[in-house]
């Protein structure tokens, strides 16, 4: 006897749904609902809340936090030219992180049901909803859950002078990650170089999901090997 397919009901809370699928999870979490409308998460009025972020709180909330670890380290002594060179590397550690998250823990491959039920809360939702505006940016109690580990994990390769500006930068790359991720999805660029960020991010969502894990830059997909192919340069296969 074979067993029924799961259907997903789109009318219905999503979170509880997705486990059910199995292996046919990985194949409809990518076949993307292209609707400014976001679905419904859980029954719950608390729990749906807790899932809504606008884009403009990262800057309002991080931004301060970022701000306030560079002084730290000023206050303790390091210069201005030291603090700054530690936010530039926080930055550049952040970007090969942004790439290394991306491809390796947000799209992961599951079919168990709790595999799939938390992939869909951490990334897949993004894939089913490219589009929902409220679940773009990453929720700020998730990130200051996070920022525990991460504090700890830098104070173990710097010195108590350059941890926090190195903590600092590496927020401010994440700052800047969620804000231009917002942006390639809602944005209107008019110059080239946003314009073509906008295109290599959304071929990764629309043509190419297995490539393409940088957002602020390509740099990592480059030196990776995992830089999408141009329909050009398809066409001529």
């Amino acid at each position: 006897m074979v067993a029924q397919e799961f259907t997903v009901d789109l009318n219905k809370p999503l979170v509880f749904q997705v486990g059910h699928l199995g292996e046919d999870y990985e194949e409809w979490v990518h076949q993307p609902i292209v609707s400014k409308e976001g679905p419904r998460f859980f029954e719950s009025n608390f729990w749906e809340f807790l899932t809504l972020t606008v884009w403009w709180a990262i800057p309002t909330i991080w931004l301060p936090v970022v701000c306030w670890c560079i002084s730290m380290s000023v206050r303790m002594g390091q210069t201005i030219p030291e603090a700054v060179l530690m936010v530039a590397l926080g930055i550049f550690v952040w970007t090969l992180m942004e790439y290394t998250l991306h491809r390796f823990l947000f799209h992961i491959k599951t079919k168990s049901y709790w595999g799939n039920t938390l992939h869909y809360l951490l990334h897949g939702c993004h894939h089913k909803h490219p589009m929902d505006g409220l679940r773009l940016v990453f929720p700020p109690a998730a990130t200051a859950v996070l920022c525990f580990p991460v504090w700890n994990l830098v104070k173990l390769f710097s010195t108590p002078t350059t941890t926090p500006s190195l903590f600092g930068g590496g927020l401010l790359g994440y700052v800047m990650y969620d804000v231009t991720h917002y942006y390639l999805h809602h944005g209107q660029p008019s110059r080239e170089v946003p314009k073509s960020l906008k295109r290599y991010h959304l071929n990764h969502h629309f043509r190419i999901q297995n490539k393409g894990f940088g957002i602020t830059s390509s740099l990592w997909d480059r030196v990776f090997g995992t830089l999408p192919q141009s329909k050009a340069a398809e066409n001529k296969k």
